[in-house]
């Protein structure tokens, strides 16, 4: 008897291959695997500053974007700002929210699933009892942070999970959130 199987295949814009090579590169050059990335962030009035993302090193080399990224960050009126940006709470949340959906779409086109929509929505529970210095038995930072997905593909919802677990298991940004690292500040 003659089995045949069928691959799955899907086209959600990501190049599997690429990343695959890249693995498999790295694999023979680790030192290589040893990125740094950089933003600059300047001040501009109040509460409101810019950030800039124009280079990183990686892959033994300096990088430079295409165009420099910029955003903006800043706090609402409630606050007593101008309200010119997200606040940086939320810039986490977005870039966690970004992250996961990203690796969604690299492990549905690496697994064969194609996706016709994500939407990640995220929530983080901050009590600003600590940040205005208010309560010292009370964190600054999130409290909690609760990330739900809406997916709509050619998957079951089984599949669908695995794809959503493989990306948190593989986000820098959750593991950076989840797992804080060494943070060290300095002026000059």
């Amino acid at each position: 008897m003659n089995v045949q199987t069928k691959s799955k295949t899907a086209d959600n814009g990501v190049n599997v291959d690429a990343l695959l090579g890249a693995r498999e590169a790295l694999t023979a050059a680790p030192q290589a695997a040893n990125f740094t990335w950089r933003a600059e962030c300047k001040w501009l009035n109040g509460m409101h500053s810019r950030s800039t993302m124009t280079g990183f090193f990686g892959l033994g080399e300096e990088h430079t974007h295409k165009t420099p990224y910029n955003i903006d960050a800043d706090h609402p009126e409630c606050f007593a700002a101008e309200d010119d940006g997200a606040t940086p709470t939320e810039i986490v949340l977005a870039a966690l929210a970004s992250c996961l959906t990203g690796g969604v779409a690299s492990v549905a086109q690496h697994r064969g699933i194609q996706l016709r929509a994500v939407t990640a929505r995220v929530e983080g529970d901050l009590n600003v009892y600590g940040v205005l210095g208010m309560d010292p038995e009370i964190r600054n930072g999130f409290n909690a942070i609760r990330v739900s997905f809406d997916i709509d593909s050619d998957a079951s919802i089984e599949e669908v999970e695995a794809v959503v677990a493989q990306s948190q298991k593989l986000s820098p940004v959750f593991d950076i959130i989840a797992n804080p690292g060494n943070v060290k500040v300095t002026v000059g």
